[in-house]
């Protein structure tokens, strides 16, 4: 069954935004604005915000207001995660897997739900709750860019983003593939120049990425 066409069209307009999605976590909420315009101007519109730390929903909160901005709330495990970044203006979730709990949930809210895959039985899983837009993840160590050429042909309906020790370097072995729409990826806001507030780097760093498919 495949998912519902509302989630799926609002899922592609926000996989095709950029070929990369930058992972943040946020340890400042503070930061949250000037890190979302770095991104944002750097050709990155997609965002998501991992709820890992404190500061995340109040983050997403206020990376929404940035214009041009595309926020989500990634590790969602559950219905009132998904409630509470849903209230902080999250506009699409990303969970490292799928329950049908947390599938039940997000067939009927207006948040659409990018759920976690890893294997074959997990995609066929997905695909039978509903889901045709996946999170392939962790994507290095569940078989890379080779997994999904696998893929490929057995589900030619599902499209990936990969996600999980994906870098600059082999992001484009991803994208050069027909069933991945994008790649999320970390190494778009590290640690130390967040940490400093550098959003030059930043910025420099987004528009490499956005330029991995131009």
């Amino acid at each position: 069954m495949p998912q519902d066409t509302l989630h799926s069209a609002a899922l592609d307009a926000v996989m095709s935004a950029a070929p990369v999605i930058p992972v943040i976590v946020i340890e400042r909420a503070d930061d949250a604005v000037p890190l979302a315009r770095a991104l944002v101007q750097g050709g990155l519109r997609v965002l998501e915000v991992t709820l890992r730390t404190p500061a995340a929903l109040e983050a997403i909160g206020a990376m929404a207001a940035v214009e041009g901005a595309i926020v989500g709330a990634g590790t969602v495990l559950d219905a009132q995660q998904y409630e509470a970044a849903a209230a902080a203006g999250a506009q699409f979730m990303v969970s490292p897997g799928l329950t049908e709990a947390l599938a039940a949930h997000a067939r009927g809210h207006r948040v659409p739900l990018l759920p976690g895959v890893a294997t074959a039985s997990e995609l066929m899983r997905a695909r039978e709750l509903g889901f045709s837009r996946l999170k392939f993840f962790p994507a290095e160590s569940a078989g890379g860019a080779n997994a999904l050429k696998g893929f490929a042909s057995v589900f030619r309906d599902l499209r990936f983003c990969p996600t999980g020790g994906i870098t600059a370097a082999s992001a484009p072995s991803y994208l050069a593939l027909p069933n991945v729409a994008c790649v999320g990826g970390s190494w778009l806001t590290p640690a130390d120049a967040v940490a400093a507030r550098d959003w030059a780097r930043v910025e420099q760093l987004a528009r490499q990425a956005a330029a991995l498919r131009a």
